[in-house]
């Protein structure tokens, strides 16, 4: 089993136009609602798989009972951990050309009470995971280290932990050593504290992480691809252009096809980008199916240092 965490969940609601024109009154060709957060895609990615998951959410207010209900037909399995404020809802405006621009709430502060809860029901579905997946912002006021509290409930029940966040959150989780982390190319130029303008400084903040005690480290970089650096050696893989549709959610994706291809090496690489790729192809925050992924279009190269990314992250 996987477990996913997403301890700051949200509704995702996506509004279609034809073109953004700030300060104007806009008319949105189609609006739809969809359970969001990171770990939430996750689980939904490993579900339509057939993979047996389990979202762990904080959930509350008429918000938090949508978002639940939002999963069942989907087949996602939800354990909630009630909280007295809201769950956060979110918006994303995609226009014409695919250009997304998404608007996202802070979220609601857990009590102290509410975050204990979350980590002890962590620690309880650790117990039966092969992976605890622990994913996206921190709710208001959390503490900057609450992912790496809970690889180490992950780790202490027998799970392997990844962690894919940003910022303090996500420096906190490195020093926590977990097996696995993916940033995308801003989140680890931030963690690396440097620019990094070519493939080759990422492969170098890779693998100081690496050096660190961090597990496996995938990096994603927009319409550059992926890079993997992890036991098996460093790997480099790029999808085909594709029409994009919006880039929600595309990382998330990624991360579910790598757990799904085994987490390791550059067959799981391949599948991440591919399963990335199919997801900038869905409108708003829809996750890709199976049958939507082409594994086979995704080309493994070798990683050449010299290239200058694009800096185009989904």
């Amino acid at each position: 089993m996987i477990v996913t965490v997403t301890p700051n969940p949200s509704l995702d609601r996506t509004a279609v136009l034809d073109e953004l024109v700030p300060g104007a009154v806009l008319r949105a060709e189609r609006v739809h609602v969809d359970p969001g957060g990171k770990g939430v895609n996750v689980a939904r990615v490993l579900a339509a798989a057939d993979r047996h998951t389990t979202a762990l959410l904080p959930c509350g207010g008429v918000a938090g009972g949508q978002l639940a209900e939002l999963l069942a037909p989907e087949g996602v399995p939800v354990v909630v951990v009630p909280i007295s404020r809201s769950t956060r809802s979110n918006l994303t405006i995609v226009d014409r050309h695919g250009v997304t621009t998404k608007i996202n709430e802070p979220g609601p502060e857990l009590a102290p009470a509410e975050l204990e809860a979350v980590r002890q029901r962590v620690a309880e579905l650790a117990e039966r995971a092969e992976w605890v997946v622990c994913c996206g912002s921190l709710p208001l006021d959390a503490p900057d280290d609450l992912h790496a509290q809970f690889v180490e409930v992950g780790r202490k029940a027998g799970a392997r932990v990844a962690v894919d966040t940003s910022g303090p959150a996500l420096a906190a989780a490195c020093a926590a050593t977990p097996e696995l982390v993916k940033p995308n190319l801003a989140e680890l130029t931030e963690l690396a504290g440097r620019p990094l303008p070519r493939l080759g400084d990422v492969l170098a903040a890779a693998r100081e992480l690496r050096d660190a005690g961090v597990g496996a480290v995938l990096t994603s970089l927009g319409r550059d691809g992926a890079l993997l650096v992890d036991h098996t050696g460093a790997w480099h893989a790029m999808g085909p252009e594709v029409p994009v549709a919006s880039t929600v959610g595309a990382g998330d994706a990624a991360l579910a096809g790598f757990l799904l291809a085994g987490a390791s090496g550059p067959t799981a690489l391949r599948t991440g980008v591919a399963y990335g790729t199919a997801a900038v192809r869905l409108p708003g925050s829809r996750m890709p199916r199976r049958d939507e992924v082409d594994v086979a279009a995704v080309r493994l190269i070798e990683p050449n240092e010299s290239l200058i990314l694009t800096g185009v992250d989904p």
